[in-house]
């Protein structure tokens, strides 16, 4: 009970950090201009449904106005057999990386498996023989380092092995505005990186989905029955706030427009504000030097074993920088660069996970040449427009 009541509490917080745009959405009868998420359109997917057993792959993202879709889909009548829980689990309070464990759910009593468990990222036989169909409804950032995709690819191979059917409830892109960042040079491929495309790719849910099958992505080039119950009146220039903290140490939009320049910090010394009212917001670390601005990562749920840990860190805030700046800049190495360059680390600075961050083994070795920002980014352009054209014919929305 203490658990639940913490995870409640951690939960109500992110609902008090993001506010909604719309508190009930209606998929037959929008407002003008309102977002309507695919998990809103039960008359689309209900019929999908029913007579079938399904397992969700969800969490604490799912929801529809205060209503989490498991709880729809059993109001519908919907036979819900199963959850997969991602990474941070089914409630969403787990650190970054943290084992989550199978359990039940304890509103619906029924079983968790969780993908995220140290184990397999494919689901036991056992599991996958007690569903026919699996829908997917879980809100990701747009990047391809975030994991909630990748969890989503590995069900779908499971789905082409055990011949199951995929139906995914979109949700908006909050970083759907552009693409930017190198192509997954695919010898770096790994928990946080799964498929040859952009950092910052601009496709939602259904869209990676679509393109993954259409592309030969999936295991053995091998398609997946897929059907994709869209958002209402979302583009791909829709600013969308999230009704939902997508995970604890995203707390906020600012937070979610700066994660794909700060997120290089996890391959480097340096705090990125885990342990602090700022994550993905600030960065610093103890020795850097010429700055006035300082942060101290405490433990908290969410971030229990923050990089840094009680330390007074030096370094930058970032939390005035204009969201629309922020959006316009696209990845910025420029705190990256700093931080390297202040501290002098050389060697010591960069992880090896910083490749598998960043997808390739060249801006490294730029950043260590002295190159600027915006020559690396430079380097990249070919892959944006080659990868634009190649996503094309797989887009749901309008650019």
């Amino acid at each position: 009970m203490h658990n639940f009541l913490k995870t409640s509490l951690i939960v109500m917080m992110a609902l008090i950090a993001i506010p909604a745009i719309a508190k009930k959405a209606k998929c037959d009868t929008p407002a003008s201009g309102e977002i309507i998420v695919g998990a809103a359109c039960t008359s689309e997917y209900v019929p999908l449904l029913k007579g079938k057993k399904v397992a969700l792959l969800s969490n604490h993202t799912g929801v529809v106005g205060d209503k989490h879709v498991l709880d729809i889909m059993l109001e519908k009548g919907v036979d819900v057999t199963t959850i997969f829980s991602p990474e941070h689990g089914f409630r969403g309070n787990a650190d970054a990386g943290e084992h989550v464990k199978s359990s039940v759910d304890e509103k619906t009593g029924i079983p968790i498996a969780s993908l995220y468990d140290g184990n397999s990222k494919k689901p036991a036989k056992k599991v996958m023989d007690g569903f026919d169909v699996l829908v997917v409804d879980i809100q990701d950032v747009g990047l391809r380092f975030y994991t909630y995709y990748v969890t989503m690819i590995n069900l779908m191979n499971a789905a082409i092995e055990y011949d199951k059917e995929v139906v995914v409830f979109d949700r908006p892109n909050p970083n759907g505005m552009y693409v930017d960042g190198p192509i997954l040079d695919m010898k770096y491929k790994s928990g946080v990186g799964a498929l040859p495309i952009p950092v910052v790719h601009g496709l939602t849910m259904g869209e990676i989905a679509n393109m993954a099958n259409g592309e030969g992505w999936l295991e053995n080039g091998k398609k997946v029955k897929l059907t994709i119950i869209k958002c209402k009146n979302y583009t791909h220039q829709s600013r969308y706030v999230l009704p939902v903290a997508p995970s604890p140490n995203l707390p906020n939009m600012h937070s979610i427009y700066l994660y794909p320049s700060t997120c290089y910090f996890e391959a480097t010394p340096v705090s990125l504000g885990r342990g602090t009212d700022k994550p993905f917001q600030v960065y610093g670390h103890p020795n850097m030097k010429g700055y006035d601005f300082s942060f101290t990562p405490r433990s908290i749920p969410g971030a229990k074993n923050p990089p840094q840990l009680d330390r007074e860190c030096y370094g930058r805030d970032l939390t005035q920088i204009p969201d629309d700046e922020i959006i316009a800049k696209g990845i910025n190495l420029e705190y990256v660069i700093d931080a390297y360059r202040n501290l002098n680390l050389d060697d010591h600075f960069f992880r090896s996970f910083f490749e598998l961050l960043i997808g390739n083994g060249k801006v490294r070795k730029m950043i260590k040449e002295g190159k600027s920002a915006d020559e690396i980014k430079a380097t990249w352009s070919e892959d944006v427009a080659r990868f634009k054209e190649q996503r094309r014919p797989y887009l749901l929305y309008a650019e």
